[in-house]
């Protein structure tokens, strides 16, 4: 559990990352920060001992303490070699495969990875900027948190770029704050699997997407645009929409009154990802359909589980460890100051065994299969 001093350093240091404090403002007095936070004298001075360590805070004997000038400290030697990676997630789904791409081509150059977790929260994710800010960075790869949305910490950002510190964004990136970027094509996600079930014969699809990630509203596109490219049955699709942390039991409840209704139900749906897909295929289990006799599914990513699931998920691959293999290359050359390019993957189709060939849907199929990049496993 963080010591008394430690969350009191940490806030105060929030405030100022994100201008709530500005550079040369007089911080609340010594009574006044204890009042606040509910601790002693002694405890308000060790906070701001370490700040003033940290180049965030100064004194002037007499007049009180004040914000440092902390944006044009100068940076870190070149002998500095810590790279900071804040992720929405660490330790589960497609993030350890990024995480390892990324540390196993910068480990081998002498360079230590420093991770922070958002959980996709833009509170989780100030406090997360705080915290490796805190270190001396040599750069910083990013995914941003909640990008369909405006930019909460948008001035912590505008701070890391004005000091200099080398920025890469991955999956996606924040409106206003250029940056070179590694992101999948999500348009094109979402319409090569919603257009591999029209081909099977599909007609009544469901989408089901989240909506407060670009990459979720990317696919969400891809699906209406595959429908535009079929205008007779345009009126057919179906579309869900949930955002993080939203309670899915409003969403399941949705999902079984179109799977149930007694006219026009949903023949396919197409999942934001695979970890919405598996949810989805259990539900439809316990609600007595089967998959894909009665329902089929795509999912997002190719997650280590999908392969293995009964049954095994159709899905399309996210580039993952070669993502992070490639972003460990991007942030050195950038700390080297050498020029990059941005790069958008092409997304590669995975048909394994959720998805039903409808009447009607066999003459189509073979066409787009040789159109588009396809593997089976």
């Amino acid at each position: 559990m963080p010591k008394k001093h430690e969350l009191v350093k940490q806030d105060i240091a929030d405030k100022i990352l994100a201008d709530v404090y500005k550079v040369n403002d007089k911080l609340p007095t010594e009574s006044e920060l204890m009042a606040t936070y509910h601790v002693s004298r002694f405890t308000i001075r060790h906070a701001i001992g370490e700040l003033e360590r940290e180049n965030f805070v100064y004194r002037i004997q007499g007049r009180g303490m004040f914000v440092n000038d902390w944006k044009s400290q100068p940076r870190p030697s070149g002998d500095n070699k810590t790279i900071g990676v804040i992720t929405t997630h660490i330790a589960d789904y497609i993030f350890p495969n990024i995480i390892a791409g990324i540390d196993n081509y910068v480990s081998n150059l002498g360079y230590t990875v420093l991770l922070a977790s958002t959980q996709n929260n833009p509170d989780k994710e100030r406090k997360s900027l705080a915290n490796l800010l805190s270190n001396p960075l040599s750069g910083i790869i990013i995914e941003p948190t909640r990008s369909a949305l405006a930019n909460e910490n948008y001035a912590i950002y505008e701070s890391i770029r004005s000091q200099g510190i080398p920025m890469l964004y991955i999956n996606a990136v924040y409106e206003g704050l250029d940056a070179p970027y590694l992101i999948m094509d999500d348009v094109h996600t979402g319409e090569m699997a919603t257009h591999y079930l029209i081909t099977h014969g599909h007609q009544q699809i469901l989408g089901i997407f989240k909506v407060d990630d670009k990459q979720g509203m990317g696919r969400m596109n891809g699906f209406i645009k595959a429908y535009q490219a079929h205008p007779e049955i345009a009126n057919l699709s179906e579309i869900m929409l949930y955002q993080t942390g939203e309670n899915k039991i409003n969403l399941f409840k949705k999902l079984y009154a179109s799977l149930t209704r007694s006219d026009l139900a949903p023949t396919a749906v197409v999942c934001y990802n695979d970890e919405l897909a598996i949810q989805v295929i259990k539900f439809i289990k316990e609600i007595g359909l089967r998959v894909p006799e009665d329902v089929s599914i795509i999912g997002v990513d190719d997650y280590l589980f999908s392969p293995f699931i009964s049954p095994a998920l159709t899905t399309i691959r996210h580039p993952q460890e070669q993502m992070g293999l490639d972003a460990g290359k991007m942030i050195i050359r950038l700390i080297n100051r050498q020029p990059v390019s941005s790069k958008i993957y092409t997304p590669d189709f995975i048909a394994r065994e959720s998805v039903k060939s409808m009447p009607g849907g066999s003459d189509m199929q073979s066409a787009v299969e040789a159109s588009m990049p396809s593997q089976s496993e």
